[in-house]
């Protein structure tokens, strides 16, 4: 038996399917939802937004997340090796591997930096640094710690080690008990803190913005940028595209159809994001003068500054950049999963030796994107303003998720790929929701259409913007 069939053998398998569920959630739960959807829904008109992007959500995200399950648990491989057992003798489809694969990589690149940021503001909060000082303070703290590479490392290495660690020691025994944990943790953390905002002076303005539609300004090209910002958070949040649900698709047995779970990761990840809106939009509306438009500072330079003015704002404010931390590191742990998990198939090696190799990796593949902020910040890839985090969002986010979903679309579908038949058998095997024959149309010919048209407005609007 050489080594790839060892791999294959040992592979390790999820306990349970709340496991499945909360680690998947986990995967697609992350700063997509607490960090960007908030400060999307504030630059894009508010509710109006939300409702857009749900249903993007339903007529691409769910679609395309049911596929990638699905070529997952039909292969038992990593994004690596996905698609060779299930492709046609004699097609390349297996080249999206190697793009996959280095959409994990990119996406740990920049993402490990951020999920560092929030694990240093939890710090600041909780030991009390931006009690007591003025709101020009709070708002340069954040730029003094761009500033400064040391800093930013060293809660970077932080969250790289804790994903080295839990991934090294398996996927039962470890990953999926830590993350049920810190999924269960998350949730109560935002109903104890959404709840809290319930009660602040500024809620129903909050509310009102975030809740309810407001047409009354907007123009036709106001209504375009919105449709397609919400087109990309639906991408971006449910990190479809790049092989990173396939893996745990990979980790299940036959005894749900896949659809139905889709649809309860999708659920999940939304509320997550929904309930970031609650607590984020009544307290800016309370202590912000209703400021919701900040953009990317939002999390950084504007809550801080809410938190520092609310009574018992250390409390709150530490126990917001936790559950934050906790997103994040649900994201960091499940894509250090898929990586590792394709140095084990491609190598041979085990588990932790493919871990401490993945770790040492993204560990210095990590550091440009900080020194983008400081000691290379006259890189700018788009123009004044841009850094190598810009990059490597703009790679992952606009072309490696959406075109990669638009391949996974292709594959399951096209006579030339795995096929309509294939995919249906894998997909509704097992019990729960399954794919219907009526919705054979959409999906094979409606759906491609849609994500080609998306692919090319998204890189085109994105070029006009800068």
């Amino acid at each position: 038996m050489d080594k790839k069939d060892l791999t294959l053998k040992e592979r390790d398998t999820l306990g349970s399917r709340l496991g499945f569920i909360l680690l998947s959630a986990g995967c697609a739960i992350g700063l997509g939802n607490v960090w960007k959807f908030p400060y999307m829904v504030g630059q894009n008109g508010g509710a109006l937004f939300v409702l857009i992007y749900i249903a993007f959500l339903l007529i691409f995200g769910i679609p395309v997340m049911t596929m990638e399950f699905s070529i997952g648990r039909a292969s038992r491989r990593s994004p690596a090796k996905m698609y060779e057992p299930l492709e046609p003798k004699g097609t390349k489809w297996h080249l999206h591997s190697y793009a996959a694969l280095a959409g994990n990589v990119l996406l740990m690149m920049f993402y490990t930096t951020v999920a560092g940021w929030l694990l240093s503001y939890f710090f600041k909060t909780v030991t009390g640094s931006f009690d007591g000082i003025g709101a020009r303070e709070v708002v340069s703290e954040f730029g003094n710690m761009l500033a400064e590479p040391r800093e930013q490392i060293l809660f970077m290495a932080i969250t790289v080690v804790l994903g080295t660690a839990v991934c090294s020691l398996g996927v039962k025994k470890s990953l999926e008990r830590v993350t049920k944990v810190m999924m269960v943790a998350l949730l109560a953390l935002m109903v104890v803190v959404a709840v809290n905002g319930f009660t602040l002076d500024g809620a129903k303005d909050g509310l009102k913005f975030y809740l309810i539609p407001d047409f009354s300004e907007l123009s036709a090209s106001d209504v375009f940028s919105i449709i397609v910002s919400a087109m990309s958070q639906a991408f971006f949040t449910l990190s479809i595209g790049i092989g990173s649900m396939a893996i745990f698709g990979s980790y299940i047995d036959k005894e749900r159809s896949l659809l139905g779970e889709s649809i309860t990761i999708a659920a999940v990840d939304t509320f997550v994001a929904f309930v970031s809106g609650l607590i984020i939009f009544p307290a800016c509306f309370t202590y912000n003068n209703g400021e919701v438009g900040a953009g990317p500072p939002l999390i950084f330079e504007t809550l801080p500054n809410v938190f520092a003015n609310m009574p018992l704002g250390r409390l709150w404010g530490s126990l917001f950049f936790i559950f934050l931390s906790f997103a994040a590191l649900s994201t960091v742990f499940a894509v250090f999963e898929n990586i590792i998990a394709c140095i084990m198939d491609m190598t041979g090696l085990g588990r932790i030796r493919s871990s401490l190799i993945c770790g040492g990796g993204i560990l210095v593949l990590s550091v440009p994107c900080i020194l983008g902020y400081n000691l290379w910040s006259s890189f700018s890839p788009f123009g004044e303003g841009s850094s190598v985090l810009d990059l490597e969002d703009f790679i992952v986010s606009n072309l490696l998720l959406p075109i990669g979903s638009l391949i996974f679309v292709l594959f399951c579908t096209s006579k030339r790929g795995w096929g309509w038949d294939n995919f249906i058998n894998e997909a509704n095997a097992g019990k729960g929701l399954k794919i219907r024959s009526w919705m054979r149309v959409y999906m094979k010919y409606v759906l491609p259409v849609l994500l080609f048209i998306f692919c090319i407005i998204n890189v085109v609007l994105f070029f006009i913007s800068k």
